[in-house]
């Protein structure tokens, strides 16, 4: 490939509004424009991305994924205390309709694959096809947001088990929750060492199974300790002043937009052998299947066991008998080793895009390696040094879903199947006009959430930035 191919391929695409069909039925001629416009685009991201010999995923590989991706032990973990924040009514109201939301949308992601008769095997890549650079960049912000924000999260969730481990076995132990930070985040980057998502893919069916046994076990001593405990003094009343109150609702919302979070699933889909679409829309009915098995047992039944006194991480909450603590803290470390790997990947293919190129690599696969092992090294220090000297896991859970997943999750998969003309598939012009009035009320909506939980989650970190010193030992 000549250099000039090069640069065009690297470069984002430029807008895109004259190349999505148009309403009249003369989109054909455009879409053939758009169609070579694409090719030189991203002609080498897919002669790197889409070969045969790397799309070899099935369905229930994508299932495997899009499970390790969402339903986390740090997504779990806050929906107790989320719903608690909102009442049962706003609460259950809320997670329902984020549920079927995200599955939705999803979808619709799904539906969108060579949508142009091109493969886009990124987020980025497809938000650049449908809405040019502006699209491209946009994206690329929001991914990397909910990305660094995501993997800080877990990297505290995964300390915090580890330490309650710890603790079990050593009560009198030195070792504070910085220490098991480290430990978790040097365990990352030997996983980082792998070159791919699909090199994952026993690693995260691994963890698929870690997430129903954390499940399992959480739900199952949250309904034991429920029935030890008093229920007369367990109370489900909101707590607070009215402004407090508000503000738990606004981050509540940001922590439910959160375990919803699935950024990566355009990378997911470029795994996966023909027909891709069909075997996305299996997989990811699948995970969904699982979340919600899982999601809403553990969160409206840690609100009933606990009440309003239900921590932010909810293992935390658990008391007796210690020993199925102890296995659900051992489940989440392993779920999350493998859901860091799946969003730290753009980064990671972010930086091998500038910093390799094929050539360089073929003839010096060592030096491929080092660089590799350099600007890993360096992710990994960023990560758990921002873990560390603020452990303040219930704050970026909600600000991550607030300014990273809400966007990418619920309201871009909207607007983009809206702009390539999906939205126009049912003959039927009632069917149309009910589907055009779901896809705005998402759109509307979830743009209202994004803001709300950004505020209500930024309060708590100013909070517990002046009540915390850096690096407490939570």
């Amino acid at each position: 490939m000549d250099r000039s191919h090069r640069l065009d391929a690297e470069t984002p695409p430029e807008a895109a509004e004259s190349r999505v069909p148009d309403e009249e039925g003369g989109g054909g001629a455009q879409q053939g424009i758009a169609a070579a416009d694409n090719n030189r685009l991203y002609s080498e991201a897919e002669g790197t991305n889409s070969s045969s010999e790397k799309a070899r995923g099935t369905w229930k590989h994508a299932a495997f994924h899009v499970a390790t991706t969402i339903a986390t032990p740090a997504a779990y973990a806050p929906l107790p205390f989320a719903v608690a924040s909102l009442g049962w009514i706003f609460g259950v109201a809320s997670l329902v309709g984020a549920t079927l939301t995200t599955w939705y949308s999803s979808i619709l992601i799904a539906s969108l694959w060579q949508w142009n008769g091109k493969k886009q095997t990124t987020y980025r890549d497809l938000a650049g096809s449908i809405y040019g650079s502006g699209g491209y960049w946009s994206i690329a912000f929001f991914q990397q947001v909910a990305s660094l924000g995501n993997n800080i999260a877990i990297q505290i969730a995964a300390g915090t088990s580890l330490k309650a481990v710890y603790k079990y076995y050593q009560k009198d132990g030195t070792l504070t929750l910085q220490h098991f930070i480290i430990i978790f985040g040097a365990f990352e980057l030997f996983l980082s060492q792998l070159p791919d998502i699909h090199s994952l893919r026993w690693v995260n069916a691994l963890c698929t199974f870690s997430t129903v046994g954390f499940a399992g076990t959480t739900i199952g001593v949250t309904i034991y300790d429920g029935k030890k405990i008093d229920r007369k003094s367990v109370s489900h009343s909101l707590q607070g002043s009215s402004l407090t109150k508000t503000f738990n609702a606004f981050n509540a919302l940001g922590a439910i937009a959160f375990s919803f979070g699935d950024a990566m699933l355009p990378e997911i889909q470029s795994t996966m052998r023909e027909p891709a679409k069909k075997n996305m829309y299996k997989g990811v009915s699948t995970a969904y299947s699982i979340i919600v098995l899982t999601y809403w047992q553990l969160a409206f039944l840690g609100y009933w066991a606990f009440g309003s006194q239900v921590k932010p991480y909810i293992v935390a909450s658990l008391t007796n008998p210690k020993w199925t603590s102890v296995m659900a803290n051992l489940f989440a470390v392993i779920q999350i080793s493998g859901c860091f790997q799946i969003y730290c990947r753009p980064t990671y293919a972010y930086f091998e895009e500038r910093m390799l190129s094929s050539k360089q690599t073929s003839s010096a696969p060592v030096r491929k390696h080092l660089i590799r092992l350099i600007f890993t090294s360096v992710y990994m220090l960023l990560i758990s040094l921002v873990a560390a000297a603020m452990p303040f896991f219930g704050d970026f859970v909600a600000i991550c879903g607030a300014i990273g997943f809400t966007p990418l999750d619920f309201v871009f998969p909207v607007l983009a199947y809206m702009k390539a003309g999906r939205s126009r598939t049912p003959r039927n012009v009632t069917l149309q006009r009910l589907l055009l009035l779901l896809n705005l009320t998402i759109v509307a909506w979830f743009s209202v959430v994004a803001v709300l939980g950004c505020i209500g989650a930024v309060r708590l970190i100013v909070e517990d930035v002046r009540t915390y010193k850096f690096f407490h030992n939570m």
